[in-house]
C-alpha cells in the first residue's frame, strides 16, 4: 500500500505548479501522469486484496474502456464529419471552418490504410520511416492530451473580485460592427465589472483591438461604443487599438496600464472566448501580465473546430522545442532506412 504515497506526491507536485502558474501545458502532463499513476495504483491495490467485488469494480471499467476505444474513434469520426456540416452551413465554406473536416478525413485514413495497403506491401526498406512516424504521432497524441488537461483545468480558474483593469480582446468587426462573438467576450467583462462594483470599487474596461485593413475604424473604437451603449460609464474604458494580434493585445495594453499606474502595483484580468483562454493566458505570461482570463461561452458547434485552430496555433508557438524532438527522430529513421538498402 506505500505505493499510494506516489499518486499522493505527484498530485501535491501539479497542485504547486497548477496554483503558481495556471497557464502552463506542463499542468496538464503533470495532472496526467497523476491520473495514471492513480490508476495504476487502483489496480494494484484491487489485485493484491482479497475482496472479489473490489477486483470486479475496479477491473470490469478497465476492460471496457479498452474495449470501447475503437468505437470510441469511430464514433468521433462521424461526430467531426456532423460537426463539419453544421459549421460549414452556419458559418459559411472557409479553410478556417474545415479543421474538423480534415481531422475526420485523417481517421478515416487512418482506419482505412492497413487495410488498403497492408504493411506487406511496403518495402522493408521503408519500416524504419514508418516506424519513426509512429513514434511521432505518439508524442503529438501525449501533447494533445496534455494541452486538453491544461485545457480544461484552466476553465476552473476564477479571479478575485479586486482587479483595477478588464482587458477585453479584439477579434474583428463585421461591417464595421461588434459581431456576435466579440459581443460575447465584451458582454463577459461588463459582468464582471458589475459583479465586482457591487462589491467593491469598478475596474476600468481596456478595449483592445486595432483597425484592419477592411475595418473603417478600430475595434476597440467599436467595441468602446458597444459597451458605453451597454451602460458602462466613458470614465471607466480605455482604448488600445494599435494591436493586431493576441500577443500585441497584451503588450500594448500592459504598456498603458504601466504609464497609468506609474510604477504603482495593479491587478488585471483578460476576457476573451473560452476557447481561446488557455492560449491567450500565455500570451499574457509571455508579455510579463501576471494576468489570468474569465472566458465567455460559445456556441457548441462552433468549439470542436476552435479547439483544433487552437491547438494548431499552440504548437506553432512551440515550433522550435516541437523541432528539436521529431527532427531527430526523423533524421534517425531515414538514415536506418537508408543504411539498409547496404545491408
Amino acid at each position: 500500500m506505500y505505493f499510494g504515497i506516489i499518486p499522493l506526491i505527484l498530485f501535491i507536485i501539479f497542485l504547486i505548479s497548477y496554483l503558481k502558474d495556471p497557464r502552463k501545458i506542463i499542468n496538464g502532463l503533470l495532472f496526467n501522469i497523476f491520473i495514471c499513476s492513480f490508476l495504476l495504483f487502483c489496480v494494484f491495490a484491487s489485485l493484491a486484496s482479497d475482496q472479489y467485488l473490489l477486483r470486479m469494480i475496479v477491473i470490469i471499467p478497465l476492460i471496457a474502456l479498452i474495449v470501447l476505444i475503437p468505437f470510441a474513434i469511430i464514433a468521433l469520426m462521424f461526430g467531426l464529419f456532423l460537426n463539419a456540416r453544421v459549421l460549414m452551413k452556419r458559418e459559411g465554406r472557409r479553410l478556417a471552418n474545415s479543421l474538423t473536416l480534415l481531422v475526420a478525413l485523417g481517421i478515416l485514413l487512418f482506419i482505412l490504410l492497413p487495410i488498403i495497403y497492408p504493411a506487406s506491401l511496403f518495402s522493408s526498406h521503408l519500416q524504419p520511416i514508418f516506424g519513426g512516424i509512429s513514434l511521432i504521432t505518439f508524442y503529438f497524441f501525449i501533447h494533445l492530451s496534455n494541452f486538453l488537461s491544461a485545457y480544461f483545468l484552466y476553465q476552473f480558474n476564477r479571479p478575485r473580485l479586486n482587479q483595477d483593469y478588464i482587458i477585453v480582446l479584439g477579434s474583428g468587426l463585421i461591417n464595421d460592427k461588434v459581431p456576435p462573438l466579440l459581443a460575447s467576450r465584451i458582454q463577459k467583462a461588463i459582468d464582471f465589472y458589475h459583479k465586482q462594483a457591487a462589491v467593491t470599487s469598478p475596474p476600468t474596461i481596456i478595449f483592445s483591438g486595432g483597425q484592419g485593413p477592411d475595418e473603417g475604424l478600430p475595434e476597440a473604437e467599436a467595441m468602446q461604443k458597444f459597451a458605453i451603449e451597454k451602460g458602462i460609464p466613458i470614465e471607466h474604458t480605455l482604448q488600445e487599438n494599435q494591436s493586431v494580434n493576441t500577443y500585441q493585445n497584451m503588450l500594448f495594453s500592459k504598456q498603458i496600464m504601466d504609464d497609468s499606474k506609474q510604477g504603482e502595483a495593479y491587478n488585471s484580468i483578460f476576457a476573451t472566448n473560452n476557447f481561446h483562454l488557455f492560449r491567450a493566458g500565455i500570451y499574457a505570461r509571455l508579455a510579463g501580465l501576471n494576468s489570468q482570463g474569465i472566458g465567455a461561452k460559445t456556441a457548441f458547434y462552433y468549439w470542436p473546430n476552435a479547439m483544433i485552430r487552437e491547438y494548431v496555433a499552440i504548437v506553432v508557438m512551440g515550433r522550435k522545442r516541437h523541432m528539436k524532438i521529431v527532427g531527430p527522430i526523423l533524421s534517425i529513421s531515414i538514415l536506418f532506412s537508408l543504411l539498409s538498402f547496404f545491408i
